[in-house]
Parts: structure tokens; sequence; C-alpha cells
């Protein structure tokens, strides 16, 4: 991985921030692609034995194979399109980490989010490597320390940013994406990641 980016945690793990990965024109094109190419749709998760809808959309994309379970969801890998793989080159490029596997968000507007959690699920293994690409409107990406909640930082994606997440970070830190009612802009965030065992 190039060395020159510095580690955004002060303990238990490693983020890092490749602010322009893609430059403005390359991820203009890039979101206009995405927003038309992949198959978006709305999931319903239960929480507390209520059926809601997720606030986003989602899509699954990934090898032959590769599905993923969370908050009840079981997700079934669609084909790469070609916009994705080249996307995962370029991350793969500078990270020097292999991904077999992308989980889609489709941020509407403001409204839409993430609560609080960590991709800590059996099938990503041990101190998974998480890729996370942003396109659209600048979103906040908070962190907090799993056992000392008074660790926390903010880190603001934008768009044709890459966030690399790493070690130990899925065990001792969680992330979010809060809402923003000020925010009227769409936003898509590609999730990269490695199933190892389905």
């Amino acid at each position: 991985m190039n060395t020159n980016y510095e580690n955004l945690l002060p303990v238990d793990g490693e983020v890092y921030l490749f602010p322009e990965l893609f430059n403005h024109s390359v991820s203009n094109q890039l979101f206009e692609l995405l927003t038309q190419n992949i198959q978006w749709k709305q999931e319903p998760v239960k929480i507390m034995e209520q059926e809601i809808m997720l606030p986003r959309l989602t899509a699954w994309y990934g090898d032959v194979g590769m599905s993923y379970s969370y908050t009840g969801i079981t997700m079934h890998p669609l084909p790469w399109t070609q916009e994705l793989l080249d996307i995962k080159e370029a991350i793969e490029k500078i990270s020097g980490e292999h991904f077999n596997s992308a989980l889609l968000n489709l941020y509407r507007d403001g409204n839409d989010s993430v609560g609080w959690h960590r991709d800590n699920e059996k099938s990503l293994g041990v101190n998974p490597v998480i890729g996370s690409v942003s396109f659209g409107e600048s979103r906040e990406f908070s962190l907090k320390h799993y056992k000392d909640k008074k660790l926390r930082i903010k880190v603001m994606l934008d768009s044709g940013s890459f966030l690399l997440m790493k070690e130990e970070t899925q065990h001792n830190w969680l992330h979010s994406i809060q809402k923003n009612p000020a925010i009227i802009e769409p936003r898509i965030n590609i999730i990269f990641r490695t199933i190892k065992e389905v």
C-alpha cells in the first residue's frame, strides 16, 4: 500500500483516507453509470420484531457464490458491471488488497442513513479489510470506539474518495452515516469486501 497516508485512528485499528482517488470528471461519470446500471432495491429488515424498510437503497455484486447475510437479509451476488470492475481495480492497485464482493448503498438524500455497526460478520473472517468508495454528495462518516465511547472521529467522504479500514478496526470501532436533513442530493457508496466463508 502507498505509505504516504496517515492512520486516522489513534488506537486499535487502521483507517486511511485517499481523498481524490477519482477526479471530479471521472467521479461524475461513474455516479451516473452506477445510478443507471445498478439494480437498486429497498430491503425490509426486522428490528425488535417489527419489519421496517432500510433507510437507503442497496445492491450486492461480486464473484459467483459470494452471498452475504446481515440484519436478517441474505443477498446473492449479481455479476460485476464494467464500472464496478474498474473501480475495484483502482482501489486494489493503491491498497494492495483483493476484494471479491461489494455492497452498494444509495443514500437518496440526507434522510437516508446507516446506524452504528461493525462489519464483523463471521463470513468476513478475522480482521476484515473494508474498502469504501463514495460518489455524489459528500457525507460525514463517524467512528466511535466500541469500548471507550469518548474516542470519536469524523471524516468527510467527498465524491471520488476511497476509505480503507483494516487490521482490528471492525472489532474495536463502530461506524455510521448519520441523518442530515439539510442534504438534498444523493450519494452512492460502494463497500468492497472479501468473503472468507460461504
